[in-house]
C-alpha cells in the first residue's frame, strides 16, 4: 500500500479518537481563545479534525506529485471524507450546535454519491472527486471547524462564521451531488 493511501487510512483511524474527544467529558476544564470558551477536551476534538481533515489534502497532493493515484485510493479518499465529515456533522448535532435537517440532507447526499460511484464502478467507470465536489468538501470543513472550535476569532466581532459556513457548506453540497449526477447520468442509464 503506498503512502497516499496510508495516509488516507490514518484519516479514517483517527474518526474514533476525535469522536472520543468531542463526546466524553473529560473534566480537564475549559479553555478561552479569542472570546471563545470551551472545554479543553472540545478543543483538542477540534484539533483532531482540522489535522484529520488537512491529511486529505496532503494524501492528494502526495498522490499527484510522485504519480501514486490508484483506483483504490480514488474510491477510499472521498469514503474518508465523507465518514469524516459525517461523524464531525453528527457531533455537532449532539452538541446542539448543527440543525439535524441540514445534517442529514448533507449526509443523505454523501450516500447518495458514494451510491452512484459503486454503480459506475461496477460499469468499470471511476468518478473521481470535481472541482465542485472539492468546493463543497471545503466549505463543510471550513463550517464544522469553525463549529467545533466555537466560532473561534469570530465571537469577539459577533460573527457566526460556522453557522454561516454550513448553510453555504449545505448549498455547495446539494449542487454538487446534482451536479454528479447530472453528469453521469447517461452512464446512470446505461448501468444494469
Amino acid at each position: 500500500m503506498n503512502i497516499p493511501n496510508q495516509i488516507t487510512i490514518s484519516r479514517i483511524l483517527l474518526i474514533p479518537v476525535f469522536m472520543v474527544f468531542m463526546l466524553v467529558d473529560f473534566d480537564w476544564g475549559t479553555i478561552t481563545l479569542f472570546g471563545a470558551t470551551m472545554p479543553v477536551n472540545h478543543f483538542v476534538g477540534g484539533l483532531i479534525f482540522i489535522f484529520a481533515s488537512l491529511t486529505d489534502w496532503v494524501d492528494g497532493f502526495y498522490a499527484r506529485k510522485y504519480n501514486l493515484v490508484t483506483t483504490f485510493g480514488k474510491f477510499l479518499d472521498p469514503l474518508a471524507d465523507k465518514l469524516l465529515v459525517s461523524a464531525a456533522l453528527i457531533v455537532l448535532v449532539e452538541m446542539g450546535f448543527a440543525p439535524s435537517w441540514v445534517v442529514i440532507l448533507i449526509i443523505s447526499r454523501e450516500f447518495a454519491v458514494t451510491g452512484l460511484r459503486l454503480v459506475l464502478a461496477g460499469s468499470g467507470e471511476v468518478v473521481a472527486a470535481g472541482g465542485l465536489g472539492k468546493i463543497k468538501t471545503t466549505a463543510q470543513i471550513l463550517a464544522i471547524a469553525s463549529l467545533l472550535l466555537y466560532n473561534t476569532i469570530f465571537v469577539s466581532i459577533g460573527v457566526p462564521f460556522g453557522e454561516i459556513m454550513l448553510y453555504i457548506a449545505l448549498i455547495f453540497t446539494l449542487w454538487s451531488g446534482w451536479d454528479y449526477f447530472y453528469a453521469n447520468r447517461r452512464a446512470l442509464l446505461a448501468s444494469k
